[in-house]
């Protein structure tokens, strides 16, 4: 891995049931996550991603690329346009630091309203991997 190398990109289609389990598996009760009605009663024309799911969809991204014994030593994500039932996100990556065996890896995900999420992953690979 060098400084420069681009991650090829990953599309995922943003279904209701993605944003449901998401809010489910980590906890996240507020009804704006799975419930339609109280979406659109707050503004929003229904329910959107949680900020933890977006957060283990950017981490799966870049462990999917350097592979299952890669390890994420910290994830930062800053959140933008909703993710909505219906849209897909593409996540795009490139690797910003390099350190030995450690990475900086700078993370978007884009969908059909805009810019979703924006942040950055360090991953640290196992002795003699080559990604």
């Amino acid at each position: 891995m060098r400084v420069g190398d681009e991650l090829p990109p990953l599309e995922i289609e943003i279904t209701r049931t993605l944003i449901v389990a998401g809010a489910i598996a980590s906890r996240d009760h507020q009804d704006v996550h799975h419930d339609h009605e109280a979406a659109r009663q707050k503004g929003s024309p229904d329910v959107f991603m949680n900020i933890l799911t977006t957060n283990g969809l950017v981490g799966r991204y870049v462990t999917d690329h350097f592979g299952p014994a890669a390890v994420l030593r910290g994830v930062a994500v800053r959140l933008g346009a909703p993710n909505h039932p219906g849209d897909t996100m593409v996540l795009t990556g490139r690797v910003e630091e390099v350190d030995g065996r450690t990475a900086v890896v700078r993370v978007t995900g884009d969908n059909g309203v805009g810019r979703h999420v924006t942040g950055t992953v360090k991953v640290t690979l196992p002795e003699g991997a080559r990604p």
